[in-house]
């Protein structure tokens, strides 16, 4: 098992994602007209304004909160500890290029999601990469197979990478067994899950814009003790992210090393192109109610995730002098120590009640993301009749994940991460006409004064396309 991972990673990542995820950002960067800088603000304007659910989608707010709840996990403190012990500070500026040009990627992905929902058999919507693959390609054979990728990778791999973070956590912290974090973990989990996509939104809605604001508190206090040293910190970054300082180089060290582990961190982290967070944007009901709006919320969910979160862990860490390659103190026990040496004895504790949080939302909404397409796959009934089956084994993964060595599951969640980026980006460029359609008419209502509202008799794009959803208007 771990040579075919070792095999695939070499590939996926060695030779083909890393290009293809930068050149697909890019690429709309261009097409959009840098979207993701031209209209910042008014993502922010489209999340205050809708904070309202309806019987068939969940808030724009709610949507955001359940895609950062999955955006925002390990990847934000192990993930981004261990691009800096790889691939040095350089790794930093990468995974922010990588969410500067994420942010049109993942504002891409949402808006097809949108565009392409349907509602299932309770009226429900439901969408993503999937259904955008059918309903706009026509091709329901590859929308079955990233269905299936989706449901390994957040169901059941990356559930494991969380427990596996909260475990060791719990573990240094506290000194808490292992099996006893990994069964509270899955008790807490299951309470939720077992309620649905609307007992998962509700918790997000609450959990994630607290833990989010007490981090960045957390992180800022750091930042205002090390204020002197802050401005030669972020220049050793853009040194060493193209091999001008080696001696910020990680244990590995080189520009590509730099490079590779900060554009794979960074994917892992905010998920831009991966496929996941469309998801969550497909169930939402957007305000305005056209497919674009959806798209600016999980652009400014990328943001949130990478530019802000991540940056505060990175920052943490550089400003706490505790990183030495070849010391082999990485992951989370490296976040761990850089608290602990500004923040002293309670650092340690701060960062594992941080995992704890991140984490466990991660958890339950990677499992929103498997049970959506796990109804693509058999449809609504047929699906209810093993669903909690599926809830079972998730449950049963984040228990082993919470026991299982760290390194091995990383490379398998690397794996399954880029198998389903490879699938999603493929269909992202055969329907980037769509995007610059759909941006358009945004774009042209709102130049007018209007409030865009999407008309599909004149928006003209491929596909089938639920006309009854977009006759709807919000109240």
């Amino acid at each position: 098992m771990e040579a075919i991972i070792n095999f695939l990673n070499g590939l996926l990542w060695g030779q083909l994602l890393i290009p293809l995820l930068l050149g697909v950002g890019l690429l709309f960067s261009v097409r959009l007209r840098l979207l993701q800088l031209r209209h910042f603000g008014h993502m922010f304007r489209i999340v205050i304004s809708g904070r309202r659910e309806d019987s068939h989608g969940i808030s724009p707010f709610q949507a955001l909160c359940t895609s950062l709840a999955s955006r925002v996990g390990t990847g934000n403190l192990a993930g981004v500890a261990v691009a800096l012990y790889i691939g040095g500070a350089g790794a930093i500026f990468w995974m922010w290029l990588t969410a500067l040009l994420g942010m049109a990627t993942g504002y891409a992905e949402s808006a097809l999601a949108q565009l392409y929902k349907t509602e299932d058999s309770d009226g429900v919507y439901r969408g993503g990469p999937a259904y955008y693959i059918e309903r706009g390609l026509g091709q329901r054979w590859l929308g079955m197979v990233f269905a299936v990728l989706l449901i390994i990778s957040f169901g059941f791999v990356f559930n494991a990478v969380q427990a596996n973070s909260i475990a060791l956590a719990m573990d240094a912290a506290f000194a808490i067994d292992t099996l006893w974090s990994g069964i509270a973990v899955t008790l807490v989990a299951g309470l939720v899950i077992f309620g649905g996509i609307r007992s998962i939104a509700h918790t997000a809605e609450r959990v994630v814009p607290l833990m989010a604001l007490v981090y960045m508190l957390v992180a800022l206090a750091v930042v205002l003790m090390n204020i002197t040293a802050v401005p030669g910190m972020l220049l050793n970054i853009v040194e060493s992210a193209f091999g001008l300082n080696q001696a910020a180089g990680g244990v590995a060290g080189g520009l590509m090393v730099a490079l590779m582990n900060g554009v794979k961190r960074g994917l892992f982290s905010n998920e831009a192109g991966m496929g996941s967070a469309p998801n969550a944007a497909a169930s939402a009901t957007p305000v305005p109610h056209h497919p674009a709006s959806q798209g600016f919320v999980q652009a400014l969910g990328v943001f949130i995730d990478t530019i802000v979160i991540c940056t505060c862990t990175a920052l943490v860490i550089l400003l706490s002098g505790v990183l030495e390659p070849g010391s082999g103190v990485s992951g989370v026990a490296l976040t761990q120590s850089a608290l602990e040496a500004t923040l002293g004895s309670a650092g340690k504790y701060l960062v594992a009640i941080a995992i704890l949080f991140f984490a466990f939302t991660s958890i339950i909404g990677n499992y929103m993301y498997a049970e959506s397409n796990l109804i693509y796959l058999m449809g609504n009934r047929s699906a209810h009749g093993v669903i909690n089956t599926v809830r079972l084994l998730v449950l049963a993964m984040v228990l082993w994940g919470a026991q299982e060595k760290v390194g091995i599951v990383w490379d398998a969640a690397d794996a399954s991460m880029g198998l389903m980026a490879l699938v999603n980006l493929t269909a992202l460029l055969l329907l980037s006409g769509v995007v610059v359609k759909l941006t358009r008419d945004y774009e042209s209502q709102l130049d007018q004064g209007l409030t865009p509202q999407l008309d599909v008799r004149d928006a003209d794009v491929p596909g089938q396309v639920d006309r009854e959803i977009w006759r709807r208007r919000r109240p």
